[in-house]
């Protein structure tokens, strides 16, 4: 229970950055913005994967090869500018963060683990010390310089990749005390630890864009 407690604090240590990130980020005049962007099909985030593997059929073995889902939806028919600008900034702004939110899933599970083989109480304590210093050194700097609509967009996406909030992680672990002080933070900077994923609802277009870009289609 002890080492899931600290996993969870590490978590919010992420989450609490995210709200800082609510600023005002000043932008190159001549950078361009996401929303004027087109969306380049030859640019993925994430490069298709080839598997190649072999699997035994009777006394002979058989090569294959295992590609990556191919996601197939209707076009998207814009009404005016706007909506296709607004698609364009989602695009951009999920391209950015999702790396992140799956980072984010790796490091929970990979310490997870690691902490599992290690002997007592002192030891875990160290290493977890350590991890929370290194988090903050990597992922402080990255936290500040993303905008307030990709500080949200972040929560929603690594609920989408820990399959639970991070408010019900902490009042599971850490009490509702807690979860109500984390809550409230977010809450002052327009966020919310609460927010759930929803795939089918209102966050369908995200999930859409979002499986286009794993399997390197976006």
């Amino acid at each position: 229970m002890l080492q899931v407690k600290n996993l969870i604090i590490m978590i919010m240590l992420l989450f609490s950055l995210i709200p800082v990130s609510a600023q005002i980020v000043k932008q190159d005049p001549n950078t361009v913005a996401p929303e004027d962007m087109d969306v380049d099909m030859k640019n993925p985030t994430f490069e298709p994967k080839l598997k190649v593997g072999m699997i035994k059929m009777g006394r002979d073995s058989m090569q294959y090869v295992e590609l990556n889902k191919v996601w197939i939806y209707a076009p998207i028919v814009f009404k005016n500018a706007e909506e296709r600008m607004e698609y364009n900034r989602l695009v951009y702004n999920i391209k950015k963060v999702l790396p992140i939110a799956q980072e984010v899933n790796v490091i929970v599970i990979e310490t997870y683990q690691y902490l599992e083989t290690l002997p007592n109480k002192k030891a875990k304590d160290k290493h977890m010390k350590y991890v929370e210093k290194s988090i903050k050194e990597e992922y402080g700097p990255r936290m500040r310089k993303l905008t307030y609509a990709q500080g949200k967009l972040l929560i929603k996406l690594i609920y989408r990749e820990c399959n639970s909030s991070s408010y019900q992680l902490i009042q599971a672990f850490l009490g509702p005390i807690r979860a109500g002080f984390y809550q409230a933070f977010a809450w002052a900077f327009g966020a919310s630890l609460t927010k759930k994923y929803d795939p089918n609802g209102a966050d369908r277009l995200t999930e859409r864009i979002v499986r286009q870009v794993e399997a390197g289609q976006l």
